[in-house]
């Protein structure tokens, strides 16, 4: 039965996650938020929809100064018609004024490849970020691409059944950012339940 497999599918990628990996995104978000950094989560997709989320409870429930670019469609839409889609988030980093006091941090399935043509925002994001001396975090799936490759604290979901990447990845994202987001060293607002 598909329901039966797929929560033992959940259950496998939890035990086979990286907990070192979570926890040196607790001490990157920890020091982001110490020297006075901003936190700026890239994704698109289904990702794009969990930085949304992330960022109102890292700025909420951690005190962390977090925007995503996805979050301003009409700022997207324009960029993505006028300049194209690859530049989006590169362009919205130098609007921004990113610098090394800052943080990216990226939700993607496959971290980004421009050769694949998949997720080349991302890797253009990241390449701006780079250049400008930005931590790079991130929950990507299968090998990381892009972002696993210049990341300075990136988890990487276990692949368990590769038919089901996407949905095991996109849902661990949102179980990595609510364990960071709750973990004592970076919540400072409790929660109401």
């Amino acid at each position: 039965m598909h329901t039966t497999k797929y929560f033992e599918e959940v259950t496998q990628v939890a035990k086979a996650i990286d907990i070192a990996a979570i926890e040196k995104l607790v001490a990157e978000l920890v020091a982001l938020r110490d020297r006075g950094g901003r936190l700026f989560l890239l994704g698109v997709g289904g990702s794009a929809a969990n930085c949304s989320h992330a960022v109102n409870d890292f700025r909420k429930l951690c005190g962390i100064e977090a925007y995503t670019p996805v979050d301003n469609v009409s700022e997207l839409t324009a960029r993505t018609n006028d300049e194209g889609w690859d530049t989006v988030f590169a362009a919205w980093l130098r609007v921004s004024k990113a610098n090394k006091n800052d943080g990216i941090f990226v939700f993607s399935v496959g971290g980004g490849d421009v050769e694949k043509n998949v997720s080349a925002n991302i890797v253009h994001g990241l390449k701006e970020a780079k250049s400008r001396g930005l931590t790079i975090m991130g929950v990507v799936g299968r090998d990381g691409g892009y972002t696993k490759q210049v990341g300075d604290a990136v988890v990487v979901v276990p692949v368990v059944d590769a038919s089901r990447i996407t949905p095991h990845t996109e849902a661990f994202q949102a179980v990595v950012w609510h364990c960071l987001v709750s973990h004592p060293d970076l919540q400072q607002m409790a929660t109401k339940w």
